[in-house]
């Protein structure tokens, strides 16, 4: 005889298992910090204002 398995058991540790991952993605993925998201959104603001004073209006002809 084979080890006796409780399947509802199994397929909760699947799921918690499962969930594990989803979260840790989603840690990865959207856990920054209120300073890192405020300091990037500065960064792109003066890079937009960078190519914003490059650039080069040209007045079209006919």
């Amino acid at each position: 005889m084979g080890n006796v398995i409780n399947l509802n058991r199994f397929r909760k540790r699947v799921e918690r298992e499962a969930s594990a991952k989803r979260a840790d993605a989603n840690r990865a993925k959207f856990g920054r910090t209120k300073a890192e998201r405020s300091s990037e959104a500065k960064r792109a603001d003066q890079a937009k204002e960078h190519l914003d004073q490059h650039r080069i209006d040209r007045e079209e002809q006919p």
